[in-house]
C-alpha cells in the first residue's frame, strides 16, 4: 500500500505536527508499503531511507489544490493522510476543501484520512464565527474524509458530535523526542556545560513559544526562586500569529539579563540534544493556558524521559476511550488551575523541595509512556487503512475508538 502524508510542517522547519509527521512515516513503513510525505515550499527535508518527500512549489492557497493534484496523479497512492492542525496551513480554507475537491473529481480511487491534531475553529474572515462559517469548514474537512482519527477523547467528543454519521477513531500521538542523548552523556557534566552550579536546581521547558504555552509565566517565577535556573528548549514561534508574542519573551529575557537573571536558551537543537536536556532537568514545566492533554508532544517527550512534571489541568474532564490512560495529579504530574501564576509558582517550589517526589512522578511517568509506542500507533493506523480498502487488518490489532 502506497501512503502519502500531506502536512504543512516538516523537519527541519520547527513544529510539533511536522515532527510527528516524520515519526509516522518511519513508524508506517513495513515491507510491501510505500511512504511519501507532501509538504510545504523551499525546505530541504532529513534523508530517511524509504521515505520520499515533495515539497510543494506554492503554499497553502487555493493554488494548492492543483499542486497536491498534480503530485497525486504522478504518485498514484492509496490513502491520502492529511495532517490538521488550524494554524499550520495559514488559516486558509483550502486544506480543509481539499478532500471535497478530489471526491468531485474522483481522484483514481484515493482514500482521505485525516487526524485532527487540534479543533480549533480556523480564521476566515471579520464576524465569520457570527455565521457559523468557522466550524463549516472544519466540519466538513471531516465529512468530507473516508477515515477520521482525534489524537485525545476530549477532541474525538467533539468531532463525534460535528459529524455524527462518522466514526472517529483515538489515536495518541507519540514522543517525537525518542530517550536517546549524544553517546557518552554524563547528567552532571551535561549541567556543567549549561552553567549549572551544583547545588542549582534545573527547572525546563520544552516547546514553542506561542500565548497559549504560557512561557511568559515562568519568566516570572523562576526569578524569585533562589538557586534555580530555567532552561528554554526550542522556543522557537511556529506560526506567524505567534512571531510578536516569541519577541515580546526574547524581550523579557533580555531585560531580565540586565538584572543579573540568565536563562538559558538552547534555539532549535537535534533530537539527541533534547534527550539530554531533558533528562539533565530536575523539574519540567508546561504552563499551557488551556490545560495540558495528551496530543501534547512536549508532554509526551517528558514523560518518555521520566521527568518530574509540573503542567497545567485541563478544565473539562476529557471524555473516557479504550485503553487510553488519565493523567493523575499527584502520580503522574503536579497539576494546577491553568493560568494561575500563584498556583504554578507554589507547586514547583513544592517538587523542586521534595526529592521524594520527583522521583515518584518521574517513576510513574515512565510507567505511562508505553501507551504511546509507536509500533502500536503505526499498527493502529494500517488497520484503518486497510478497513478503507476492504483489505484484512493486521490480526489482533483494533483501533481505539
Amino acid at each position: 500500500m502506497h501512503i502519502a502524508l500531506l502536512t504543512a510542517e516538516y523537519p527541519p522547519r520547527p513544529g510539533g505536527v511536522g515532527d510527528y509527521t516524520r515519526r509516522l512515516a518511519q513508524a508506517l513503513r513495513q515491507p510491501g508499503s510505500t511512504v511519501s510525505v507532501i509538504t510545504g515550499q523551499d525546505i530541504v527535508p532529513p534523508v530517511d531511507i524509504g521515505i520520499a518527500v515533495y515539497p510543494l512549489v506554492r503554499g497553502w492557497d487555493w493554488r494548492s489544490w492543483q499542486d497536491v493534484i498534480a503530485l497525486l496523479d504522478q504518485l498514484r497512492p492509496a490513502v491520502l493522510h492529511i495532517q490538521y492542525q488550524t494554524g499550520a496551513y495559514g488559516m486558509h480554507p483550502a486544506i480543509n476543501l481539499l478532500p471535497w475537491r478530489l471526491r468531485a473529481l474522483g481522484q483514481h480511487g484515493i482514500r482521505v484520512v485525516v487526524t485532527f491534531h487540534d479543533v480549533l475553529e480556523p480564521y476566515l474572515f471579520p464576524k465569520a464565527h457570527r455565521v457559523g462559517a468557522r466550524q463549516r469548514v472544519t466540519r466538513q474537512l471531516a465529512a468530507d474524509s473516508d477515515a477520521v482519527i482525534a489524537t485525545n477523547p476530549g477532541d474525538a467528543a467533539v468531532l463525534a458530535q460535528m459529524v455524527p454519521h462518522q466514526q472517529v477513531h483515538t489515536i495518541p500521538i507519540g514522543s517525537n523526542i525518542p530517550m536517546q542523548p549524544p553517546s557518552g552523556y554524563q547528567r552532571d557534566l551535561w549541567r556543567m556545560r549549561l552553567g549549572v552550579a551544583p547545588g542549582e536546581s534545573l527547572v525546563a521547558y520544552f516547546g514553542m513559544l506561542s500565548p497559549a504555552k504560557g512561557f511568559d509565566m515562568l519568566l516570572e517565577i523562576v526569578p524569585l526562586l533562589p538557586g534555580v535556573r530555567l532552561l528554554l528548549i526550542g522556543g522557537a514561534a511556529a506560526a506567524p500569529h505567534d512571531q510578536p508574542y516569541a519577541e515580546q519573551v526574547r524581550a523579557r529575557i533580555e531585560e531580565l539579563a540586565l538584572n543579573g537573571v540568565s536563562i538559558i536558551q538552547t534555539g532549535h537543537v537535534a533530537p539527541g540534544e533534547v534527550s539530554a536536556h531533558l533528562l539533565a532537568a530536575d523539574v519540567v514545566v508546561l504552563p499551557f493556558r488551556e490545560g495540558v492533554s495528551f496530543r501534547s508532544g512536549s508532554l509526551l517527550a517528558a514523560l518518555e524521559h521520566g521527568c518530574a512534571v509540573v503542567t497545567t489541568a485541563s478544565p473539562t474532564a476529557p471524555a473516557a476511550a479504550p485503553a487510553f490512560p488519565t493523567l493523575q495529579d499527584g502520580e503522574h504530574a503536579l497539576l494546577v488551575p491553568p493560568d494561575d501564576i500563584h498556583a504554578l509558582a507554589a507547586a514547583l517550589r513544592r517538587c523542586l523541595t521534595d526529592h521524594g517526589l520527583r522521583a515518584s512522578l518521574g517513576y510513574a511517568a515512565r510507567h505511562l509512556a508505553p501507551y504511546f509506542g509507536w509500533s502500536a500507533i503505526a499498527a493502529r493506523h494500517h488497520a484503518i487503512y486497510a478497513r478503507q480498502h476492504g483489505l484484512c487488518s493486521t490480526p489482533g490489532v483494533v483501533p481505539y475508538v
